[in-house]
């Protein structure tokens, strides 16, 4: 499994200088953490919404198997908008993470804020309706 491993200086604050290691999830865990926090029409199947923030946190958190004795990051952390992890090293963690689990920057765009702004449904190329095969034509 890929790995990556780093050190944060005292420049954001002593509680989060030490040592960091993330490691790459597995794609089940993955799919797991984003079926958590999508929903979907219970009858197409559709995307109604999905918590891209609570993604990508639980995402970081997944990959972090070694951080400091005092755990600076946690998923409430990551998740709060006052005394949260402070945005370099939200951004830092998720750019790491994405990178370990295989996120294309198409996927990370999706992922970011900014995703929220733009259509990223599919459109079929069979949007035509089919014939019933329900019963036997009449004669």
């Amino acid at each position: 499994m890929k790995q990556e491993i780093f050190d944060l200086d005292e420049r954001f604050g002593e509680e989060f200088k030490g040592h960091y290691v993330l490691k790459e999830t597995t794609w089940a865990k993955r799919n797991r953490i984003i079926q958590k926090h999508t929903k979907y029409h219970p009858m197409t199947g559709n995307i109604i919404s999905s918590d891209y923030i609570a993604i990508q946190a639980e995402t970081i958190m997944a990959c972090i198997h070694g951080q400091p004795d005092s755990k600076p990051i946690t998923l409430e952390k990551l998740l709060s908008d006052e005394n949260g992890v402070p945005v370099p090293i939200g951004e830092m963690l998720s750019k790491i993470a994405n990178k370990l689990c295989g996120i294309n920057q198409e996927e990370a765009a999706f992922l970011s804020e900014q995703s929220e702004m733009s259509d990223h449904t599919q459109s079929s190329q069979n949007l035509g309706s089919a014939k019933s095969s329900v019963g036997l034509p009449q004669s």
